[in-house]
This record gives structure tokens, C-alpha cells and sequence, in this order.
């Protein structure tokens, strides 16, 4: 989660000229009246206490742990990306923009009471809450991080208004080691979450036919009034902490499926957060570029060349240059269900699973 991510996608960004068709705003720190529709206030005024003084650590709260060291200002700097997200479904609902992204959210793992998998606080839930208490009245959050998005479902476990579909790798080889197809939504809200847990190993097409096998119908029958997603990329081939094999142009396309799907079910309203993505120089920069020029409406040739002065810096950075291209060169294509539902695929079993578990709780047909 180093903020060189951060830095070099967006001077990748601007370097290529997505930044010039964006509008950049400014955003003011979440409050902690507005941390507190999400999280509790013990854990808020904790959060700040250790942020004064971080050479103390909770433990019960997930702060002091190697994923989630204290450090000085982790208050500020997590209520400010909390406060990035809550402006950029601000914008959208209010119609200032038509879409909107804040590359430094994302952080889905964050529980009502405590820290957990790099993230002090939920931000896309956050939006999500801003979204419902401000006139929203059906929300699709559809999470692509290769790390179920736990904390997000968890806080919307029991509200039918708000449908969450998060698609990951399977939680037998993977953090926080939930996301399984059985997991539908609480009490009320049978339905309400989805999971698309997947095999280890799967690359693009397979991604692409779990994605496109669930999301679209779930999304069309939902008919929300807005998507809010999270865009980890760190199912890469390359990412260090997954073992998922997708290409750089496998994520691009994803991002387009989200957007058409906006365009598509709810006016284009969508607020897109980052995530997830550890290969902070090689992948991160290269997906998230992209996601930038798709909510600017100008999406990038996967084919362009990278910026010679963005590649240099990486070579400052780790002695060696950064990619040369915008793609990995891969051709996209997947095998639509429709074609056919193949048992003897341990990713087609996965799919079938969340399509049986998840479908007809949402008035659908499993079926292939």
C-alpha cells in the first residue's frame, strides 16, 4: 500500500494526458460524525489516540498487527481517503459529474469495530452511506480486488437496499478467507450479497466468464440507482500476495464492462475507488491509468507507449526501467455462459455455485 502507487499513476496519468480531461477535486477529511455511520465511535477515538501516539499498538482492534501498523496521522490520512470517496459520490448523486474515482479508496476490509487487511477505514462503505442517507434508494457496489471485500458486505449484510457482488479468489487460498458462494445476505436481505470465489491460476477469460456469467444479470434485475466499485488490481499475473493470472488488458476490460453496465442500468451514474495492488511499479500504475481514462470517457490504446520520463523515474526508483508498453499484451476473449457449463471445471463449478446460491434469491434463473 506504499504511496509511490499512488504517485506513479498518476504522473503516469498526467504524463499521457488523461488528468487533462478529468476535473481534480478537492476533498475535505470524513468528520467523525460521518466516520460513525460506519464505524463505531469507540474505535474512531481509539483510531486517533494511537495516530498521536504510534509507538503504542491495539491488538483487539487490529492496529499494531504487520498488516496494519500504527504509524503518526493514520487518523488523518485514513478520514481524508474516507472523505475522497464521500465527495466522489457526492458529486455524481448530486449531478456535478457523471462519473467519478478516487484511486486512493478502495480500502474494503475495514470492519465497523476494528482495522484489518491494510485498511483503518471503509471508505466505498462510507460512500455507500452517504449515498442511502441522501436519497439513493438502491445501491450495486461490485467489488473485482482479488481479497473478498468482507468489510463492505458485512456492513450492508442486512440491507436489501444495497447489493453488493464481490468476485475474488476463493477463500481457501486467500485473505481475510471468506467470500464463499453460500454467503447470500442476512435476515431481510437474502440476496443481497453475492460471491464469486475463484480458483487459483484463473487468468482473463475465465475472470471474464465468472464476471460476465453473475454481474450483468444480477445488476439489470437490481436496477440500482448508482454502481459504487473497487477496482483492486491485484489479481495481476505478477501481483506478489495473489494467485490470480490476470493481464493488465484482462483488468482494462473489466473496467469497460463496469462502465457500459452504468451507461447501461443507471444513467452512468458510477463512483469507482481503487484497492488492492502490491506490483506498485510494474501493474498498479499501468491498470489504474486506465481506469482513470475510462471514467474520463477517452479510454487509452492498450497498445500506447508508456511516457520515456515515467519510465526513468521507475528506473531511479529500482535500477530498472519501467514497462514499455500499456498492455501485456494479451488478447482478451472468454467463453460466454451461455456456451455451456463444463462440471469438470473447477471454475465452472465455482460460477454455477454463486449462479445457484445467489440467482433465484434475486428472482433469477440459475440455469446455464
Amino acid at each position: 500500500m506504499a504511496p509511490v502507487r499512488i504517485e506513479l499513476t498518476m504522473d503516469l496519468a498526467r504524463e499521457l494526458g488523461i488528468v487533462e480531461g478529468l476535473d481534480v477535486v478537492d476533498a475535505r477529511p470524513a468528520t467523525e460524525d460521518e466516520l460513525a455511520l460506519v464505524h463505531t465511535p469507540s474505535y474512531i477515538e481509539r483510531v486517533k489516540k494511537l495516530s498521536d501516539h504510534p509507538v503504542y499498538s491495539d491488538l483487539t482492534i487490529g492496529l499494531g498487527s504487520d498488516d496494519n501498523p500504527v504509524f503518526a496521522h493514520m487518523h488523518e490520512a485514513s478520514a481524508l481517503i474516507a472523505g475522497a470517496s464521500v465527495q466522489a459520490a457526492r458529486r455524481v448523486w448530486t449531478g456535478a459529474a457523471p462519473r467519478a474515482v478516487n484511486i486512493s479508496g478502495g480500502l474494503h476490509h475495514a470492519m465497523p469495530g476494528n482495522a484489518s487487511g491494510f485498511c483503518i477505514y471503509n471508505d466505498v462503505a462510507l460512500a455507500i452511506r452517504w449515498l442511502l442517507d441522501n436519497g439513493a434508494e438502491k445501491v450495486a457496489y461490485i467489488d473485482v480486488d482479488a481479497h473478498h471485500g468482507d468489510g463492505v458486505q458485512k456492513m450492508f449484510w442486512n440491507d436489501p437496499r444495497v447489493l453488493t457482488i464481490s468476485i475474488h479468489e476463493g477463500p481457501q487460498s486467500l485473505f481475510p478467507g471468506t467470500g464463499f458462494s453460500s454467503e447470500t445476505g442476512g435476515e431481510g436481505a437474502e440476496g443481497s450479497a453475492v460471491n464469486v470465489p475463484l480458483p487459483p491460476g484463473t487468468s482473463d477469460a475465465g475472470w471474464l466468464r465468472a464476471f460476465h456469467a453473475v454481474v450483468p444479470p444480477l445488476i439489470r434485475e437490481f436496477a440500482p440507482d448508482i454502481l459504487v466499485t473497487q477496482h483492486g488490481c491485484d489479481s495481476h499475473m505478477d501481483d506478489p500476495l495473489t494467485n490470480l493470472m490476470l493481464s493488465v488488458d484482462g483488468q482494462r476490460a473489466s473496467y469497460l464492462a463496469v462502465k457500459d453496465l452504468a451507461e447501461e442500468v443507471c444513467d452512468g451514474k458510477w463512483v469507482a475507488t481503487g484497492g488492492g495492488g502490491y506490483a506498485v511499479m510494474d501493474v498498479v500504475p499501468r491498470a489504474w491509468a486506465h481506469l482513470l481514462a475510462i471514467v474520463a470517457g477517452h479510454p487509452l490504446d492498450p497498445g500506447a507507449l508508456t511516457p520515456e520520463k515515467w519510465r526513468e523515474r521507475i528506473e531511479h526508483l529500482r535500477g530498472m526501467p519501467g514497462p514499455q508498453r500499456m498492455t501485456d499484451g494479451r488478447t482478451v476473449a472468454y467463453r460466454a455462459w451461455e456456451e455451456g457449463y463444463d462440471p469438470a471445471s473447477w471454475l465452472d463449478r465455482s460460477i454455477h455455485a454463486t449462479r445457484e446460491a445467489s440467482f433465484p434469491l434475486n428472482g433469477l434463473d440459475y440455469l446455464p
